[in-house]
């Protein structure tokens, strides 16, 4: 059973922001991965749109696709 909770939803986001990089680097590992929805807590509907916000901001050059 996971003991954690959702970020997201206890703070009550309805939206994840592709342009929140804060926010975005805290589901993200130093190679640049998306964490798993076990490892970082999130419920799965918020870790598909975690993983959606991520990979646009990727594309839009706002986080990197690897980190060196």
């Amino acid at each position: 059973m996971n003991t954690k909770q959702c970020h997201f939803c206890t703070n009550g986001v309805k939206y994840v922001d592709y342009k929140d990089v804060e926010t975005l680097k805290r589901f993200v590992t130093q190679h640049s991965s998306i964490l798993k929805t076990y490892k970082s807590g999130v419920c799965g509907t918020h870790q598909r749109k975690l993983a959606m916000a991520i990979k646009r901001a990727r594309h839009l050059a706002i986080l990197p696709f690897i980190s060196r």
